[in-house]
């Protein structure tokens, strides 16, 4: 009896100095897995647009003047040919009146020497007659031709002045008429530039008066960035959302890609020819450090006006889709191998892991689609977790024994 109790008191000395020497408390690592599953992986390009009326239109004046009336308020939805402003016309009106005095001063002298032309003709067959019966002179008679001929040549010349002063007319109730400017579309009024009581100056160019913007159709411009652009082609679908309903999803299609970024109007070539070596090479050293961005535009319906001017739309450009495919997350995945395959660890139902080829289709970086080399169900490492578990303080020895 008393040599077991020795024995139990020996291995409980064993086992206590193993524990104390960290036999059963030594660093351990375990594998993060996840299994692989059924589900949808779509591959997008990630952009921001700004949304436009599909036609917006800025209406200005072609001649100068004060704004005497403007007929329509900021949102006025207006129609085809509807008044929008008038500007004084007094000087505009007066010219018609000069171009049109004219006119009739020109007329007035041209039926004068049609009267001189038919007293001519008349003399020219009284000398004819005469001379036929040897009774007057030649010299008279030459003197009758020449003067048909002369009033024949003031008459041309009176009807091409006819015709110049008809075109001043012409010009001069354009011009009038330009003192009533009316919307040459449809639209909304987005912004009133000038208002009445102004003067505005169309010498050097064409001030805008309003700004009118068909709201029924608005299109997105997006900013899609150069290394992205070469994904995208028209045609492909595009979804979005607004910052104002970050939830709501509208879905359209990409009609065009513009074929130049925005910032072609400021290249040196194309604004001045005279501009300087020095400042041309430094506006492209400045262009190539910036960002490069072309625009994609879509339109969508805006019947409710749900959309507004120059709203923000964050947009997704999808480049593939694939719906109900095995998927792992992107994080599994080694390095690509030279056949296009790449490399996985599976861990197996007991907790060994292998290395798998597989080959995978879209691939968003966060879920890939696996084609082939994983079966639904199984588990693949993503990372590995390390648990370190607490280090005795007493290094110097075994505890002391107490038996």
């Amino acid at each position: 009896m008393r040599l077991a109790f020795v024995i139990l008191l020996l291995l409980a000395a064993i086992g206590l100095i193993l524990f104390w020497y960290g036999f059963f408390d030594r660093q351990t690592s375990s594998a993060i897995t996840a299994p692989v599953t059924r589900g949808d992986v779509e591959e997008a390009v990630l952009a921001s647009g700004t949304f436009k009326p599909v036609k917006l239109v800025a209406v200005g004046a072609q001649v100068s003047g004060r704004i005497t009336a403007l007929d329509v308020k900021l949102g006025d939805a207006v129609k085809k040919d509807t008044l929008i402003a008038e500007i004084d016309s007094t000087t505009q009106s007066n010219d018609l009146k000069i171009a049109q005095a004219s006119l009739a001063n020109v007329r007035a002298q041209r039926q004068e020497s049609e009267a001189d032309l038919a007293n001519a003709r008349l003399t020219l067959i009284r000398q004819q007659t005469v001379f036929r019966n040897q009774a007057g002179s030649k010299a008279d008679l030459d003197s009758a031709e020449a003067s048909v001929k002369k009033i024949t040549a003031q008459i041309a010349a009176l009807d091409a002045q006819i015709t110049s002063a008809e075109v001043a007319v012409e010009t001069a109730q354009a011009n009038l008429s330009y003192t009533r400017i009316t919307a040459p579309m449809d639209g909304t009024v987005l912004a009133i530039v000038n208002q009445q009581g102004q003067t505005v100056n169309a010498a050097q160019s064409a001030p805008t008066i309003v700004i009118l913007g068909q709201l029924d159709t608005m299109i997105v411009r997006t900013e899609i960035s150069e290394a992205d652009v070469v994904k995208v082609k028209v045609g492909q679908p595009v979804y979005f959302t607004i910052l104002g309903d970050p939830v709501t999803r509208h879905d359209a299609v990409l009609q065009s890609i513009e074929p130049a970024p925005e910032s072609i109007t400021s290249d040196s070539s194309v604004t001045s020819s005279s501009t300087t070596t020095s400042s041309s090479s430094s506006t492209t050293s400045s262009s190539s450090s910036s960002a490069i961005y072309y625009n994609g535009v879509f339109a969508v319906p805006n019947h409710d006006n749900h959309f507004r001017t120059y709203m923000s739309a964050e947009v997704h450009i999808v480049l593939g889709q694939a719906r109900s495919v095995l998927t792992i997350p992107s994080s599994a995945l080694g390095a690509r191998l030279a056949d296009g395959s790449y490399s996985v660890q599976v861990v197996d139902q007991n907790g060994k892991q292998n290395s798998r080829k597989v080959m995978v289709g879209l691939n968003n970086n966060v879920t890939a689609e696996i084609q082939s080399g994983l079966s639904e169900g199984e588990s693949v490492v993503i990372g590995e977790a390390i648990a370190a578990t607490t280090t005795n303080s007493n290094n110097g020895g075994p505890p002391p024994m107490g038996f």
